[in-house]
């Protein structure tokens, strides 16, 4: 029976490749020169720590981070912003972390959405991704589209594509 899965991730190597372009903008910046401004990714924990001297130059860091994103083709989507945090002195510190995985109120909507369509598949939920089954490729192919055109606050893929 042909199906597909819906997952929601994000390629580290290519989020690696975003973040230290964003680093080398950053460093090139005139607003930024002489400033003590930090970007680093922690790879296991998937967070983008952002620190310097104010919530300008924090916003000015985000929208690097979400531009390089975009021009790596990753969905600005993924990222969670965190709240800001008065770090020691002056110090403004933010924590942005990067989503992986269908959450279950993500998948809930998923699974209604997909329900009422009254297209004849069947969806069950598999841990942090969705799992699409029907006796028809055409059905499956009607169900991406109606996925894609609405917006769950979470980049959506499909993959494992079988006939």
């Amino acid at each position: 029976m042909p199906s597909f899965d819906i997952v929601s991730k994000v390629d580290l190597q290519t989020l690696d490749n975003a973040i230290n372009a964003a680093i080398k903008e950053i460093i090139g910046r005139f607003d930024f020169r002489e400033s003590k401004t930090k970007v680093e990714l922690d790879k296991k924990s998937l967070i983008v720590s952002v620190l310097t001297e104010n919530e300008m130059r924090v916003t000015a860091v985000e929208d690097v981070v979400r531009s390089r994103l975009i021009k790596q083709k990753i969905d600005p989507n993924c990222m969670d912003f965190g709240k800001q945090q008065y770090a020691s002195g002056n110090m403004v510190r933010k924590d942005i972390s990067i989503k992986q995985g269908i959450d279950k109120d993500a998948s809930r909507k998923i699974m209604k959405d997909i329900k009422d369509s009254a297209i004849k598949v069947q969806a069950q939920i598999m841990d942090d991704q969705l799992r699409v089954s029907s006796k028809k490729i055409d059905d499956l192919q009607k169900t991406m589209a109606i996925l894609r055109s609405k917006d769950y606050g979470i980049p959506l893929q499909f993959q494992n594509m079988k006939a």
